[in-house]
């Protein structure tokens, strides 16, 4: 193997964050290659907490990942910046300006070489050009969108005693999957919480809609499972409402193609994902929504140098006629397999074909109630719920933090959540 191969590493996500770290350890530690990672944000936090971070259950700052000191020790280099452009003939990537928060530039254009590029950013929210929900609805497909959905929760509960007859009050998401469901039995719990911190309205007269186009929740997922979902989240008294397809919003609420009308002050898209829009810019073949068409090395199509994976990569594998799914398991699973491949292809041997093992779907309802099914080689799916399926739930970050710091020092930090736990408050007030 030759020294001084560059590997560039977009999007530090799950994934992209567990392959650079062991890339950095396998390579970058003796100098065989110089492993770069290349983010638009300087911290790391695990997606899946996004709807937990929004709705103020959790502190972000005690979970976020500093990318610059995690690389220092982890044997690579971060970079900051948006990718915005490919010149494949050169082999370079390019950067997009970065400006300040007065859009003033810091860092103009840049361009960053590579030998192997792999692709990882991720998804965003797709709003499907439905009127209405770029101007009227929050989405939190990362950390900053979280925060300023948190922020704008608390300032609205403040007003509310002020602003609203009767202190009642009407929130709506759109997007019946994990996302969506989680976020509303998030929100739930999070409102009688700010009751009990002193905020001036009663939760019982607070209204939360969950919309979802198909006619059921968690569409992609079992039927059993999504029944069991909806009938805990109905018991919690959130209204769910299915069959019903977005086709306006407006500053006072929500319209569908029924007909219907859903009143709501506060309203939270994550009704759909696709790529972002940059990748179909690339001359890399893409579907509809964006995501880089891969072969089942996670090879793209056009260029056997540029591997994508995670929710941004369409990859349909021999003898299956769907996709790999877009979850936290399938980014983990494919980071690992990489570490493999890519030190097969700097070694000039074929590809193995990546191959997907689906452990099964668990589903959070915050403090109330964690429901899955598990999938094994002894059983094809087994529902599980109550304390066995929160303990498999907190398992899930746990093992994307192992990934990154080794168990002996997850151990430590388990600890030390478990004293933190009796000393914060249950909410993030500021």
């Amino acid at each position: 193997m030759q020294n001084g191969k560059r590997i560039v590493i977009v999007g530090g996500g799950a994934g992209g964050l567990e392959l650079a770290s062991r890339l950095g350890k396998k390579f970058g530690k003796h100098d065989k290659t110089i492993i770069t990672l290349v983010d638009s944000s300087p911290i790391h936090i695990w997606k899946p907490l996004l709807h937990e971070v929004a709705a103020g259950t959790l502190n972000s700052y005690g979970d976020e990942l500093s990318y610059l000191a995690y690389a220092s020790s982890h044997y690579f280099q971060f970079c900051l910046g948006t990718m915005r452009g490919l010149d494949r003939a050169n082999k370079t990537i390019i950067l997009a300006p970065l400006l300040d928060d007065q859009q003033q530039e810091i860092i103009p254009e840049r361009s960053i070489l590579y030998d192997i590029l792999v692709i990882a950013v991720g998804s965003v929210s797709n709003d499907f050009n439905i009127p209405g929900v770029k101007e009227e609805c929050l989405a939190i497909d990362n950390t900053e969108q979280a925060l300023a959905f948190q922020q704008r929760l608390i300032k609205v509960m403040m007003g509310l005693p002020y602003h609203v007859q009767d202190k009642t009050l009407s929130l709506a998401i759109v997007g019946g999957g994990a996302t969506g469901v989680e976020l509303a039995a998030e929100l739930h719990y999070a409102l009688r919480q700010m009751a009990v911190y002193g905020f001036d309205f009663d939760p019982e007269k607070i209204t939360i809609n969950l919309i979802e186009a198909a006619d059921c929740l968690l569409p992609a997922l079992s039927p059993r499972l999504s029944k069991l979902v909806r009938e805990k989240l109905e018991h919690l008294g959130i209204i769910v409402h299915t069959n019903e397809q977005v086709t306006r919003i407006t500053p006072d609420g929500i319209h569908t193609k029924s007909g219907k009308f859903i009143p709501a002050t506060l309203k939270t898209w994550a009704a759909g994902v696709k790529a972002p829009e940059f990748l179909k810019n690339l001359g890399l073949e893409v579907n509809a929504i964006n995501q880089l068409i891969v072969k089942p090395t996670l090879q793209t199509t056009q260029d056997e140098t540029i591997f994508a994976f995670g929710d941004c990569a369409y990859c349909v594998l021999e003898g299956s006629s769907k996709p790999v799914p877009p979850r936290a398991q399938a980014a983990h699973q494919q980071a690992n397999f990489l570490v493999k491949a890519i030190a097969q292809f700097l070694e000039q041997k074929p590809l193995p074909a990546f191959r997907f093992h689906d452990y099964g779907s668990l589903i959070s309802l915050s403090h109330y109630e964690t429901v899955g099914n598990l999938m094994g080689r002894l059983t094809k799916s087994l529902m599980i719920e109550g304390m066995l399926a929160r303990i498999a739930y907190l398992s899930l970050y746990r093992a994307h933090q192992t990934a990154l710091y080794g168990p002996w020092r997850v151990g430590m930090m388990i600890f030390a959540d478990t004293l933190a736990q009796t000393v914060r408050p249950q909410l993030k007030l500021h």
